[in-house]
């Protein structure tokens, strides 16, 4: 359950927010890297699910912006279920890995159960660059929700694309470049084709809602996801 921050000439623009539970140490997380709750400008949400909204409120009182697509910012003033390959029923049906079992047990403990509620947060639409520290690109990648997307810092480097890709697999435990699980996806095969629009990016690295880092190459990287999508 990652989030990040972007620091350009120590303004700050967090990327995805975490879950509740890391409401307790922020200020000393932001502490112990050198800033203070004021100092993040920004909060840009990759999708509206509860773990990575977590601690966007508690951002947003500290004088940061909130930003998300104008289609996940429904279910960001109003949380609920997940539809289509998500619907609750689908994810019971995978209740029987240990794996599933860990990572939903340490979400629940860490609040992810209770959605942040976030009213009249900003909204922006697909291709565009952010007026926030780092002016990030928008790239759309629709499937794990509607309004998912990625975010290209050109500048430095980096792209975050959140849960359009992991390199943990929250259901099965495996590692590596890969799809989240299809019944973490609203549209398993809209996420699958949304790799097209991750694919063409130059970043050195990519960074995930899940899992560690990856350094050798986005074009790489979706390779390896659309053959274990195929399996």
């Amino acid at each position: 359950m990652n989030w990040y921050l972007v620091e350009e000439g120590g303004r700050l623009t967090a990327v995805d927010a975490g879950v509740r539970g890391f409401k307790g140490s922020l200020a000393a997380d932001l502490a112990a890297l050198g800033f203070g709750l004021g100092d993040v400008e920004a909060v840009i949400l990759t999708h509206s699910d509860g773990d990575h909204t977590g601690v966007a409120q508690a951002l947003r009182d500290g004088g940061a912006r909130v930003l998300i697509h104008s289609a996940d910012e429904p279910k960001l003033r109003k949380p609920g279920p997940k539809s289509g390959d998500a619907k609750p029923l689908n994810i019971l049906r995978e209740m029987w890995r240990p794996s599933l079992w860990r990572i939903f047990g340490s979400m629940v403990l860490a609040g992810a159960a209770r959605p942040t509620r976030i009213a009249d947060a900003e909204t922006f639409g697909d291709g565009d660059v952010l007026d926030v520290p780092g002016s990030p690109r928008v790239i759309p990648t629709p499937g794990h929700t509607p309004g998912h997307c990625a975010f290209q810092f050109e500048q430095h480097g980096a792209l975050f694309v959140g849960d359009a890709m992991c390199t943990m697999n929250p259901v099965s435990g495996h590692k590596g470049p890969q799809l989240m699980p299809r019944v973490m996806n609203e549209s398993h095969a809209q996420a699958r084709q949304s790799l097209d629009a991750i694919e063409p990016v130059d970043a050195e690295i990519m960074l995930f809602g899940h899992g560690k880092p990856w350094r050798e190459g986005v074009g790489v990287a979706v390779a390896q996801a659309r053959a274990g999508a195929q399996s």
